[in-house]
């Protein structure tokens, strides 16, 4: 007898294709140069690398979300001068590459900030030095500019019956948005976000362009250190897939949770 969970992995193509994958895996870990593995595993810099990617990757979409939010709810139901700046803000960081931004602010306000003697002298200025905060704060941003569109439409597609029907109870706005229209507007939304966060994951490399140190940046550091090429890329590609199988889970488990708590 097959476990339930089990069964949609064994309908033919998928074991075909599974078994493909485990011979390239298999030809990989025995024919390819995996000596240095150890090496930089126990140096600690392999787990540096990756911690760097997850908590860049869960802090700028935690908080890029909430701000994603008020972008997308400012645009769909607020007066003219929040919808206005919002519908700006979101134009301009989809319409410009991560890079620029990225660069933007940590050559600009990287460079900006030392020409005031109180930030040089403040408490702050030990953290304002380093590369991680223009990082984590340039992927916020931009994942923010893009989600605020998504929510947009996603609140924009709550039917307006609901909220009609919600005031009609006497609900306050504050307890519709939280009660009616978020939850929903979330549900509508969840399987873009769902991609945008596995998008979300493949822009972090960008950071090793201002020497912060990713899993990109340590794949990049082993290949100059050993000179070995396919074998580093080869790892991060397991890496990245592996956390994006992780992503996938997650938001097809909230996907099948989620309506049930709406409804």
């Amino acid at each position: 007898m097959i476990p339930a969970f089990l069964r949609p992995m064994m309908k033919t193509h998928r074991l075909v294709m599974l078994a493909i994958a485990l011979i390239v895996v298999g030809a990989c870990a025995y024919y390819l140069d995996w000596s240095w593995v150890p090496t930089y595993w126990n140096s600690g810099l392999i787990l540096e690398g990756l911690w760097t990617t997850i908590w860049l990757l869960v802090l700028s979409w935690a908080i890029g979300l909430f701000l994603a939010v008020w972008l997308g709810l400012a645009q769909a139901a607020g007066p003219w001068w929040l919808a206005l700046p919002a519908k700006g803000y979101c134009s301009v960081i989809r319409g410009t590459p991560l890079l620029l931004q990225l660069w933007m602010l940590y050559y600009g306000l990287g460079s900006l900030f030392p020409q005031f003697p109180w930030i040089r002298h403040s408490e702050l200025w030990p953290i304002l030095r380093q590369a991680w905060p223009y990082a984590a704060l340039t992927l916020t941003l931009s994942f923010a500019g893009y989600e605020g569109e998504v929510m947009r439409g996603a609140f924009l597609g709550v039917p307006h019956g609901q909220l009609e029907c919600a005031r009609a109870f006497g609900m306050s706005r504050f307890t519709i948005l939280r009660r009616i229209w978020l939850p929903q507007a979330i549900q509508r939304a969840l399987p873009t976000l769902g991609g945008e966060t596995v998008l979300q994951l493949k822009a972090t490399p960008l950071v090793a362009t201002i020497s912060v140190i990713d899993i990109y940046q340590v794949s990049d550091r082993i290949r100059h250190d050993t000179f070995i090429v396919y074998e580093p890329l080869i790892l991060l590609a397991l890496v990245y897939m592996a956390i994006t199988g992780i992503i996938v889970l997650i938001f097809r488990g909230l996907e099948r949770r989620l309506p049930s708590k709406v409804a």
